[in-house]
């Protein structure tokens, strides 16, 4: 396709360049020409004064021999015999025209151009003071009817070369411009077709590319949630065993002794740990949509994503008198985490200040970010939680005795905790500038948590500097 495409730019711009340059070729020729023979007629003209009052050889001889083309032999008068008796005519300079060209110009009285050897010939009518017609030729060469010619015909053709190499280049990077997404396109295909669902496609290119590379994205998407569901209904559906696999081991246990108990027994146990493995197996395992496998597309632009779910959430805010600060998204942050589930986290954090805060309270989201991490602030000016150990450990498990200790807070923190924990990051509550509370979601942008030891002085420095940033 890219190779096509040059061709036809090709072939297009070497039609454009030559019926352009053709045509413009002929032209700078006659110009030249026309040129030439302006210039040999002025030349012819300076002579008319002097044949106008004399006809005397020697005059005529030394005003023929000051001009530029006499002085070179190339200009020459003929004049005619008198009408008196004995009268000859008058030939000063080297004629090259014939005589019938020469009478045929005396008569008609207009100039005229002839081929004569070498170039060609400038005929030029004059009055003389008797009446009489003489006649002024100018010997134009053929090198000046050309001159400059070859000249501008090589301009000519370094711009067209020009042009054509223009195209060529210009064609070829739109030709790279168009292939490389289909090339990406094609790639991503076969990778999903290989089972590495976290393969994405940057939405780049044409616009027909960048479509086809958002259906693409979407209908990866769409199979890794299938996948998901898949996974969590094998989950439940194992889980549905346990109830009568209780009972059949029960009813095991009562079997008394011997090898046929044993045997039933221990078919049971393993029975009911492979349902565990089953159950344990299908929630676990998840698509890979981030790390070391995932695509150039798998992850986001969390500065584009928090500006966009601001843009949602300030009109709310706007409605209930709230004050809203958002900063750090003035530049892009790539982060390992699918568009999706950044846009769960922050819309399950900014919906519970609006829930569980009263109408006025201001808040605020602030993005800091360096090499290696991303931390994203949401604080609000409400009156903070009681417990943070009870919500975070509500959220890492949505069950249990934290919901019944506390009781539920409404901040889905499992959401948000499942996109940090992702990265290899955590999620941390704490007492916020405004006064009340903030969440604090720590992000690894390499999608996995740097190994300490050789790495560990330069982790604890990013980490203490990201802190910092966090309290301004």
């Amino acid at each position: 396709m890219r190779w096509a495409l040059v061709k036809v730019c090709l072939a297009v711009t070497s039609m454009v360049v030559v019926a352009f340059a053709v045509p413009l070729g002929l032209v700078i020729k006659e110009m030249a020409r026309d040129r030439a023979f302006s210039d040999a007629e002025r030349q012819a003209a300076t002579i008319g004064p002097t044949l106008s009052i004399t006809t005397d050889r020697d005059e005529l001889e030394t005003a023929v021999l000051t001009t530029e083309p006499g002085s070179v032999g190339r200009m020459a008068v003929h004049i005619p015999a008198a009408a008196e008796p004995g009268s000859r005519p008058v030939e000063i300079g080297a004629r090259r025209a014939t005589r019938k060209d020469l009478e045929t110009v005396r008569k008609s009285g207009r100039a005229s151009i002839t081929e004569v050897p070498g170039g060609s010939a400038l005929l030029q009518p004059t009055a003389l003071g008797s009446g009489d017609i003489a006649v002024v030729e100018v010997f134009v060469p053929e090198g000046e009817e050309s001159n400059g010619v070859a000249t501008a015909w090589l301009m000519l053709a370094g711009v067209g070369a020009a042009l054509i190499v223009g195209s060529v280049a210009v064609a070829d990077r739109l030709g790279v411009r168009m292939v490389e997404p289909a090339q990406r396109l094609a790639g991503a295909a076969h990778d999903l077709g290989e089972g590495r669902l976290g393969t994405r496609v940057p939405e780049e290119g044409p616009t027909e590319l960048r479509s086809a590379a958002v259906a693409f994205n979407s209908m990866a998407d769409q199979v890794v949630q299938l996948l998901a569901n898949e996974r969590e209904l094998a989950a439940d559906l194992s889980h549905r065993l346990r109830t009568p696999l209780t009972v059949l081991r029960l009813n095991a246990a009562s079997l008394g002794e011997g090898p046929a108990a044993e045997q039933t027994r221990a078919a049971v146990e393993q029975l009911e740990h492979e349902v565990d493995t089953i159950i344990r197996t299908a929630r676990e395992q998840r698509p890979q949509t981030q790390g070391m496998n995932s695509g150039p597309g798998a992850g986001c632009d969390a500065s584009e994503v928090i500006r966009e779910r601001m843009v949602f959430w300030s009109a709310l805010a706007e409605d209930e008198g709230r004050k809203v600060r958002l900063a750090g998204v003035d530049r892009a942050v790539r982060i390992p985490v699918a568009r999706p589930e950044l846009v769960a986290a922050l819309d399950a954090l900014l919906g519970n200040v609006f829930r569980h805060t009263p109408e006025g309270t201001a808040f605020a989201v602030d993005v800091h970010h360096s090499g290696d991490a991303v931390i994203v602030l949401v604080s609000d000016a409400g009156g903070g939680i009681a417990d943070p150990k009870a919500a975070l450990a509500r959220g890492g498990s949505g069950r249990g005795g934290a919901r019944s200790t506390v009781g539920s807070t409404g901040l889905g923190l499992d959401i948000v905790r499942r996109v940090a924990e992702s990265t290899g990051g955590d999620v941390r509550i704490g007492r916020s500038v405004l006064g009340g509370t903030e969440i604090r979601i720590w992000i690894w942008r390499d999608g996995r948590r740097p190994e300490q030891g050789r790495r560990g002085h330069r982790v604890g420095r990013q980490r203490r500097r990201l802190r910092f940033a966090g309290r301004s």
